[in-house]
């Protein structure tokens, strides 16, 4: 194992000191290990909270700022962050008029966030929650009852954020957060496995000329293990599988994410991104926005991810709203 670190038992917390010390913006609690918007929320505003294991970045500390989340919990890599951390962001952000948590649906997070929300309801702070459960491979994982969570996450905090900076309520905005998640799908491809600092080895055995189809953010078994195939060949199938759950038509909106797993260069995302916005073209629908780059990550997994969102005018001027954050940066 090569790593750019001190320890594996440091690694968390002195990346959250990098954090810190990169962006001014941003205050790290390193106790409870949050990652916030340096400035208080303003009175009245929704508070968005999203958190999970490290390894994932730059979801979620890289995308608290304006328009997206005022708050992140980290927890270690790949394990969930626990009750008391959730609760006290949501302390910590809370203007008065709620707090919305989005969860990606992996049993650890859902019952820690579940209980989290227990802890800040005797605090007298609202909470709403938004579940995200887009990934189409499979519909149980190692880790999950249902289907995992994975790409639309970032849709949800990013339209869901812009709905709370413009004064929506916690019922608006965890509805619009619901109604993004329902119109997103995502599915992922794997390369290589990754190497989680501690373990110091990869998660699992992939041999050169094979990849994982529909594997999760963790490493989790997909639907099958197959021969390496050509950039095209795989797109197809991801959309075949998208397309087969969340069915588009001729004229309708999309906004598209071709998302790196962590150790997947940027040119091959974008041969990646081509053949999406080819496939997409022939059937007539329109990519009206769209993100390439590392935005949901497995550490050093090299891999691609798709995921499609079925946009709606709402969605697509929210989705336009300026953003501030270190992963995220538009309108400003």
């Amino acid at each position: 194992m090569k790593k750019l670190i001190n320890a594996p038992e440091a690694v968390l917390a002195e990346a959250l000191s990098g954090i810190a010390a990169a962006h001014p913006a941003l205050k790290v609690d390193a106790e409870n290990k949050v990652i916030a918007r340096a400035s208080a929320t303003k009175p009245g505003k929704v508070a968005l909270v999203s958190g999970g294991g490290s390894g994932h970045e730059p979801l979620h500390g890289g995308f608290v700022g304006r328009g997206m989340l005022d708050a992140a919990c980290a927890g270690e890599v790949f394990t969930s962050p626990v009750p008391g951390q959730m609760a006290a962001a949501a302390r910590a952000v809370d203007g008065g008029s709620g707090v919305l948590f989005v969860v990606k649906n992996y049993t650890g997070d859902v019952l820690n966030f579940q209980m989290a929300a227990e802890l800040a309801a005797e605090d007298g702070i609202t909470v709403e929650t938004v579940l995200v459960d887009d990934d189409v491979a499979v519909q149980n994982s190692t880790w999950t009852a249902g289907r995992r969570g994975t790409g639309a996450t970032v849709f949800v905090e990013k339209i869901a954020g812009a709905l709370a900076e413009q004064g929506g309520s916690l019922t608006q905005v965890a509805e619009m957060g619901k109604r993004v998640n329902a119109a997103s799908r995502s599915f992922a491809v794997a390369l290589t496995a990754c190497t989680a600092p501690a373990s110091g080895k990869p998660g699992f055995d992939l041999p050169e000329d094979e990849m994982e189809v529909g594997v999760g953010i963790h490493g989790e078994p997909g639907r099958r293990r197959e021969k390496l195939r050509p950039a095209r060949e795989i797109v197809a199938t991801a959309l075949d599988a998208i397309l087969g759950d969340q069915p588009l038509d001729a004229g309708d909106e999309t906004i598209v994410m071709v998302n790196g797993l962590g150790g997947t260069p940027l040119i091959e995302l974008y041969v990646v991104f081509n053949e999406v916005a080819v496939a997409l073209a022939d059937k007539g629908v329109v990519i009206a926005r769209n993100l390439v780059g590392n935005y949901v990550t497995s550490l050093d997994m090299a891999g691609v991810s798709l995921t499609v969102c079925k946009a709606d005018a709402d969605m697509l001027s929210l989705w336009d709203a300026p953003v501030n954050t270190p992963a995220l940066r538009w309108g400003i």
